[in-house]
């Protein structure tokens, strides 16, 4: 969308990320969707159903983004993700760090924010602590340690590290073939097909997940700022589209909560 004042996107931009946070929420709470959760069945019981959920979810987004993107509706290239930094050593750490909280916090930052929502004071502790890790790891004494050891272990690909500029293929017959074989896998299951909850979980979140890149990626875009005369993606704390993630909202959430009237955190 284009308009003269960008600052007027604002409310349609957080309004529609609530909104789909909501749905996220109320879905999520009835499907028992949980990254932590989706692990924690495979491993114990030997139970795939969440996983496959979880992997539903993923196809589900694969498509709808794609089909923005070639709709010309969005340009994913200008969001955080395809850049050319692969930090490889910090995705190792990263991740297992996470695998980690979330066993001892007994659920994914997801799966916290929904247990918050329905009372539990262990998830809420859980989240306060986890904001604070993450604004440490953003802008604190974790974030030199990030910067000046873990990033200096990056690899540079020119082309992005996007997979259809890693392999060459059309990013429509790339996304037809990825999410094709999760589909397959996901629906093979007799169980999985047995139990509406299941797909509406993964549906549900995947959709949730494309609307993000919709509401930020094309309802806050503007294509010249008035004031920089350069092209802007309103109300987003990367300044490009996004969608949604379960980390570093947390810590702007509880940066936004102590700091509500200092006037220099007010964002476009």
């Amino acid at each position: 969308m284009t308009d003269s004042n960008p600052a007027q996107l604002v409310p349609y931009v957080t309004g529609g990320a609530f909104l789909l946070a909501f749905i996220f929420g109320a879905v999520g709470n009835r499907t028992h969707f949980c990254t932590m959760g989706a692990v924690s069945d495979w491993v114990n019981m030997g139970d795939l159903s969440r996983m496959r959920m979880w992997l539903l979810a993923i196809a589900v987004a694969i498509l709808g983004a794609s089909a923005l993107q070639l709709a010309g509706v969005i340009d994913l290239s200008k969001s955080i993700y395809p850049g050319p930094s692969f930090t490889w050593l910090s995705y190792i750490v990263g991740g297992f760090l996470f695998g980690v909280g979330m066993t001892l916090g007994s659920g994914c930052g997801s799966k916290t924010l929904i247990r918050v929502g329905a009372g539990n004071l262990k998830s809420l502790i859980v989240y306060v602590f986890l904001g604070i890790a993450a604004y440490m790891t953003l802008r604190g004494v974790l974030g030199a340690f990030r910067v000046g050891v873990l990033e200096k272990a990056v690899i540079t690909l020119p082309a992005g590290q996007d997979l259809p500029a890693l392999t060459g293929m059309h990013r429509a017959v790339l996304a037809a073939v990825i999410a094709g074989a999760i589909l397959v896998f996901v629906y093979a299951s007799r169980q999985f097909r047995s139990s509406f909850d299941y797909t509406l979980g993964g549906v549900v979140t995947g959709l949730v997940v494309v609307g993000g890149w919709f509401v930020s990626g094309y309802i806050g875009h503007v294509a010249e700022d008035p004031q920089t005369l350069q092209e802007a993606f309103v109300a987003t704390n990367s300044g490009r589209m996004e969608s949604f993630s379960f980390v570093s909202p947390m810590a702007y959430t509880l940066d936004y909560l102590m700091l509500w009237t200092d006037k220099s955190k007010i964002r476009r």
